[in-house]
């Protein structure tokens, strides 16, 4: 059984950091790409960051770049998602999600991935 879980979010002042962490199991990534989206209240889910399969190709949304990492650490089936520089509007709550592309396809539009964790608030806020 295929299953993603989130943690690692919090309530942290602007210009704080966290850390995500998004545990598989059932599944392993070397293939499975991992997308990390967020959903603010009264806004549609946002594709952030996702990693591929292969490992080697990775984006971000423009309103992260700079600040987000999105790393992996396969012997663990985790992925991880380093947010440095936190901003009020990152506020929401973030999801990992899971599914089977190309070896170095990375695509951040929800309506492609099936597999879903229960996501982890992040609240940005002094």
């Amino acid at each position: 059984q295929l299953q993603l879980v989130e943690s690692g979010g919090g309530l942290v002042q602007p210009g704080g950091s966290l850390r995500l962490s998004c545990a598989a199991s059932g599944f392993t990534l070397d293939y499975y790409a991992i997308s990390w989206f967020r959903q603010a209240p009264g806004k549609e889910r946002e594709g952030v960051s996702c990693i591929s399969s292969s490992g080697g190709s990775t984006n971000y949304a423009d309103s992260v770049k700079g600040r987000f990492t999105i790393s992996r650490d396969t012997a663990k089936n985790t992925v991880y998602l380093q947010m440095n520089s936190l901003k009020p509007e990152d506020t929401a709550v973030y999801y990992c999600a899971a599914d089977q592309f190309y070896r170095d396809s990375c695509p951040r539009e929800s309506g492609r991935y099936n597999y879903w964790g229960q996501g982890t608030q992040v609240t940005v806020s002094s």
